[in-house]
């Protein structure tokens, strides 16, 4: 039943990630065809011939694959506020860092109705990970496993949880890694575009068509910086979103390996 779920849910996030995808390019379209190349933005309003009157104008002359890099951008940005929010619930309600030291001491100290009430309060991923290890460890306690079969039980526990838990939070990532190249080749593809124009303006018979040269090594440059842009920005949120995961990871880890450490403490006093 948890599968049919997951696969479930892996086809709609699909959907809605495609769909995202798709309205992204859209609006890049929108915005490079309606407000950049509005006639307001260059002489005369001749938007063809006409020289730029401000920024919008300069990146409307970039050409065909300026929507692209917008859409490839506007991704980026849509897709890291949708995994920071994501991950902010994942960590719970309250400081992560101030959780984990609480729920640690009581651990230590055996007080684990205490743990667990304190993972309700914080709710999220790594609360639900830490409870279902707790809640583990009263049925081995119960059961009274020795400290190695303890170990194994409570370890399973964390890594089927986790494995449920985790791939919420990586869900999109790749999308963000892929525009980390995506927009670099963008970018690239771009400058080809406008260095080809260029080039054809000074193979022209006669003087070279200085009007022409400027278009095209203008729309090199501006699909340069595009396309570097997107792809630093892509970078940024994934390597910060990235050690965000890590660090959520690893507190589900560390909590574990003081539940298995308690519990052999525990099981070593009754054999004093």
């Amino acid at each position: 039943m948890a599968n049919v779920k997951k696969e479930g849910g892996s086809k709609v996030g699909g959907m809605i990630s495609g769909i995202i995808i798709v309205a992204c390019i859209f609006v890049g379209w929108v915005v490079w065809s309606q407000i950049m190349g509005s006639p307001a933005n260059f002489e005369g309003g001749d938007i063809e011939k006409g020289h730029p009157l401000n920024t919008l104008g300069q990146v409307y002359k970039g050409g065909f694959i300026v929507p692209v890099l917008l859409g490839m951008l506007l991704m980026v940005l849509v897709f890291s506020i949708e995994r920071y929010f994501v991950i902010a619930k994942a960590a719970g309600k309250g400081n992560l860092d101030a959780f984990m030291k609480i729920v640690q001491g009581d651990i230590k100290e055996g007080k684990i109705e205490d743990a667990i009430s304190q993972c309700d309060k914080q709710q999220g991923s790594v609360a639900n990970a830490i409870k279902s290890a707790l809640v583990k460890y009263q049925d081995v306690k119960k059961e009274g496993f020795n400290s190695e079969e303890a170990s194994e039980l409570i370890h399973k526990e964390i890594e089927e949880i986790t494995s449920l838990e985790m791939p919420m939070l990586e869900k999109n990532m790749t999308i963000i890694s892929s525009l980390v190249s995506l927009g670099t080749l963008g970018g690239l593809l771009g400058t080809v575009s406008g260095m080809i124009k260029a080039f054809g303006a000074l193979a022209s018979a006669g003087t070279p068509d200085q009007a022409a040269l400027a278009v095209g090594i203008s729309e090199a440059l501006i699909n340069t910086a595009t396309g570097i842009s997107t792809s630093i920005t892509a970078i940024v949120a994934y390597n910060f979103f990235t050690s965000k995961i890590d660090d959520l990871t690893y507190s589900i880890d560390e909590a574990g390996t003081t539940i298995v450490n308690t519990y052999r403490k525990f099981r070593g006093s009754l054999k004093q």
